[in-house]
């Protein structure tokens, strides 16, 4: 079975209190298989290299570790 490793972004009072209290209002999460998994990034750079690194984990490193993404 393939997983799914996903980033999905969070906002307003989704955000982690510990994010909230250095002033972030968004954040970044890496879900596999719709669960998140691990803690919160401040950047989406930092959530896609977990992402890479999930795929990799699951997927081995001689697959395309993510499909680039717009934005």
């Amino acid at each position: 079975m393939k997983s799914q490793v996903d980033v999905a972004v969070m906002i307003g009072s989704g955000v982690p209190a510990s994010l909230q209290a250095l002033g972030k209002r968004v954040c970044w999460v890496v879900l596999v298989n719709g669960e998140r998994r691990g803690t919160a990034f401040a950047s989406r750079n930092e959530a896609q290299e977990c992402q890479t690194a999930w795929m990799e984990q699951l997927h081995g490193a001689d697959r395309p570790a993510v499909a680039r993404q717009a934005g």
